[in-house]
């Protein structure tokens, strides 16, 4: 995660300086000899006199795959350094154009947190259109798992990426947590094809529950009350949203809740065997590339199982009203969107502190349900949607109450 931080900035200094490089060195260019005094560098920085020292060379990278080849730094780009109070985009003769770092930093972060919750708004309204033409949860959920292993694959044998190299008996660890990612995939497809996505978004957001239970079953663990007195709120939320549910549907429900006991299943098994790392180059990318690989390998009997034997007629049903083309590239927009969307998760959330990464789940959970609620058109009773948000909020409850009484 640390590498795709990194290199997500260094990627996104080296986009912006160069466009403005290239125009503003032309601009010097095309002055008159007599206007242009020493070198005609477009790019420098300002550091205080007393905080300026050489900087060292660091690593060519290519927008958060890893080292491509080792080079030195060019001097013309913004250097992360606290000694660097602010970064010159561009001068000239006449002047120079600067902004402060801390707005270079929150514009990134901005940029990163937009891109999260965009894709993964835009993964849950594709996934929906997908079911909508295409009722074969089975076969969405391995498709969604596969378009990222040709990407990762790519990463790593191009060498963009530092391929992860597995410990003898990596399995071990690795299998269980990748069967509990699969089952939770599953189940969340399943319930957004079932029924409402706002309402499978509800019920998803009483995962906290069965982490706690999980984690005092399985690791012993015990938290302080104001943890447990948060839950309230969400299992009451979930249960009022059900209750005038339009939608409700009992499979999107068991879809749902069969997501929030895999996925918090993943998170304990995760911190119980995960002590020291299975390999080397295991940073958070190569762990969940690992993981969506195994993930699909055990899924895929499964949909050959359940829906093998229809999917023919399905397929032939579906496209003659949708088209084949249309379906193919929502498809491939689905599983494009679902693994991008965690890419950019790692990168964002590395860059925040746990309360804002409690808070950005909080209300990337509420933007997708208002963007789903207004593409589906789906209606939302009083009651449903006082429950969906008594939930939501009680997430966030939760959340701040494990970071202060840990």
């Amino acid at each position: 995660m640390a590498s795709l931080h990194a290199a997500l900035h260094t990627a996104l200094h080296l986009a912006l300086v160069s466009a403005l490089l290239a125009g503003a060195e032309a601009y010097v260019a095309r002055a008159p000899a007599a206007f242009v005094a020493g070198p005609r560098s477009a790019l420098s920085h300002s550091v205080a006199p007393s905080l300026a020292r050489a900087v060292p060379s660091k690593p060519a990278v290519f927008m958060g795959l890893g080292e491509m080849e080792t080079a030195p730094a060019p001097a013309e780009t913004c250097i992360e350094d606290e000694a660097i109070e602010e970064c010159t985009l561009a001068s000239w003769p006449a002047g120079e154009l600067k902004v402060p770092m801390s707005l270079v930093r929150t514009g990134k972060l901005g940029l990163c947190m937009f891109a999260w919750f965009f894709l993964n708004v835009m993964y849950n309204i594709t996934n929906k259109k997908c079911q909508n033409a295409f009722p074969m949860p089975w076969t969405m959920t391995v498709v969604s798992l596969f378009v990222g292993i040709p990407y990762v694959l790519l990463l790593w044998a191009s060498g963009l990426r530092k391929a992860p190299k597995l410990n003898k008996g990596w399995w071990k660890t690795l299998l269980p947590i990748g069967a509990a990612h699969a089952l939770g995939h599953a189940g969340a497809v399943i319930a957004l094809g079932a029924g409402a996505v706002s309402f499978a978004q509800t019920v998803k957001a009483a995962e906290p529950v069965f982490t706690c239970v999980l984690s005092y079953l399985v690791l012993g663990t015990v938290f302080k009350w104001p943890v447990y007195a948060s839950l309230l709120p969400i299992v009451g939320g979930v249960s009022l949203a059900s209750l005038k549910e339009l939608s409700f549907t009992w499979k999107a429900l068991w879809g749902a809740v069969t997501s929030n006991v895999a996925f918090a299943s993943r998170a304990v098994l995760s911190k119980a065997t995960m002590d020291e790392p299975v390999g080397e180059n295991m940073g958070a990318a190569n762990l969940y590339g690992i993981l969506t690989i195994i993930a699909f390998l055990l899924s895929l009997p499964f949909a050959l199982y359940y829906e093998g034997a229809q999917f023919s007629a399905a397929w032939a049903k579906s496209t003659a009203v949708v088209g084949a083309p249309w379906l193919i590239r929502q498809m491939t927009l689905d599983g494009f969107y679902y693994y991008a969307y965690n890419e950019v998760a790692f990168i964002t959330l590395n860059q925040v502190a746990p309360v804002t990464h409690s808070i950005a789940n909080t209300f990337k959970r509420v933007a997708i349900i208002l963007a789903t609620v207004l593409v589906f058109g789906n209606k939302l009773t009083t009651l449903g949607a006082i429950g969906s948000g008594i939930a939501v909020a009680g997430t966030l409850m939760y959340s701040l109450a494990k970071q202060r009484f840990k």
